[in-house]
């Protein structure tokens, strides 16, 4: 069930909302997970018993750490290992099992067939999220939590469950204790829920569309103006795609009296891609540096060691996001650019006009992107041969058709990018119109309807993660 759907607009999300709010306070947190649990089963059924396995598990670990944290650390140790070790492998089995044994049968290794089994939707993002809680519990973050049902609400809940963003235990534990909904807060969450379903709906597939209709042409209909409109199409979808499901769920968050932390803030006004990274999916960012690159030391072990932690992060950034090879190249990639920037580039970028060094910044943004939309290596390569003269021509009436006829959409996407339509917004509520507000939130809910009930296409990208 996408948030995108008419099911979960107009019948999951208002029946969950009024079961929520007319129960208990003391209820609310099993009722988030249960309606969670539903909200996974309704496209993963079969993977609903191992994500209670997985909570149960990791609960218990966390328990096991905090008691021993205080009074022998070597033991509190052992079982935090175990836990990782056990996320690790159950992360490992479903999602990185098949890649190992293709990738060995193809080299004449054929001891271990493919077991073609289907991945649960949302375990990278769901496995992160409960491992950082025995990790938080042994450095004293936070302390163990007592309730499996809180716990289980914490890991499932299904705002954030299937793509993000990856909330730590630390930063909502005093949430799941006691937290105080209010109508403010809420009107606020559909606020924040509608800007974001907009940005999926009305922008993301739109520009989805285009980049769809581009890379399906032959060869010979193919031009260099072409895929670059159809890369930059790409480029906004995927940014509006995540970071609409991003602000859906902070939004529905609100609205259950939780306050999730942010996930982007305008990565594309960046003029660095160490600033672009700042900035893009922040919570996952923030999730290796915490417990990936601090741990090996940082940059606290000299130049040396710090730029193969940068590579080592990157290496793993790329192979979470997916096991396929394009996936690792895209992470390298990232890596080598990080690590060029860090060593000399980034004080030059500083120095030039700032539209030099934001168009750098997008120009190594778009050809990475290019690594991230197809899985086959060679089709990336044969697609990026074509932006840089490899085409059939420089520009055809294909790709005129497709610059007239998506023009606005485009110049709408690149405004949207920006703080610009935010600030026209806010300038608006404090001149005492706030009353468009409501008008606005109407508006765009009638006008996603009405793009969800005529379009066949609406994925949401990062289900795959």
């Amino acid at each position: 069930m996408v948030f995108s759907s008419l099911t979960f607009l107009f019948a999951y999300l208002p029946a969950v909302l009024a079961v929520y709010f007319i129960a208990p306070v003391k209820w609310r947190n099993l009722i988030l997970l249960l309606v969670s649990l539903f909200f996974y089963g309704w496209g993963e059924p079969i993977y609903v018993l191992m994500m209670v396995f997985s909570i149960l598990a990791n609960w218990f670990f966390g328990a096991k750490v905090g008691a021993f944290r205080d009074t022998d650390q070597e033991t509190a140790k052992k079982w935090l290992t175990a836990c990782i070790i056990f996320n690790l492998a159950l992360l490992g089995f479903f999602k990185y099992f098949d890649f190992f044994a293709e990738n060995l049968n193809a080299i004449g290794l054929s001891f271990i067939k493919p077991l073609r089994l289907g991945l649960p939707i949302g375990i990278s993002f769901y496995t992160f999220q409960a491992m950082s809680y025995p990790i938080d519990v042994y450095r004293h973050d936070t302390d163990p939590q007592k309730s499996a049902v809180s716990f289980g609400a914490y890991v499932t809940m299904f705002p954030q469950l299937i793509a993000g963003p990856i909330v730590r235990y630390k930063d909502i534990a005093a949430q799941l204790e006691s937290r105080h909904e209010n109508m403010d807060q809420f009107y606020h969450g559909i606020e924040r829920f509608m800007a974001g379903l907009c940005k999926k709906v009305l922008l993301a597939n739109s520009a989805g569309q285009v980049f769809e209709a581009i890379r399906a042409l032959p060869a010979s209909q193919s031009s260099v103006i072409g895929a670059w409109i159809g890369i930059i199409c790409y480029t906004f979808q995927i940014y509006f795609d995540f970071s609409g499901y991003s602000d859906m769920a902070i939004g529905m968050g609100k609205m259950f009296g939780f306050d999730f932390l942010e996930n982007f803030n305008y990565p594309y006004i960046s003029k660095s891609v160490t600033e672009f990274w700042r900035r893009w999916h922040m919570s996952l960012s923030y999730w290796f540096r915490d417990y990936v690159y601090i741990p090996l030391g940082g940059n606290r072990r000299g130049m040396k060691q710090q730029l193969l932690n940068i590579m080592t992060v990157w290496l793993l950034t790329g192979f979470w996001h997916g096991a396929s090879w394009n996936f690792v190249m895209w992470g390298v990639f990232y890596g080598i650019v990080l690590i060029i920037e860090k060593l000399f580039l980034l004080k030059h970028l500083e120095k030039m006009p700032s539209w030099i060094a934001h168009v750098y910044t997008m120009l190594i943004v778009i050809i990475a992107w290019v690594f991230f939309a197809f899985t086959d290596i060679s089709q990336a390569i044969s697609y990026l041969g074509m932006m840089f003269g490899g085409a059939s021509c420089f520009i055809n009436s294909e790709a005129l058709f497709f610059l007239r006829s998506n023009l606005l959409m485009m110049a709408v996407c690149a405004i949207a990018c920006t703080p610009i339509a935010k600030s026209d917004f806010n300038i608006l509520k404090k001149k005492n119109f706030q009353i468009l507000t409501p008008l606005f939130i109407l508006l765009g809910l009638l006008a996603c309807t009405a793009f969800i009930v005529d379009a066949s296409y609406n994925p949401f990208l990062y289900f795959r993660f």
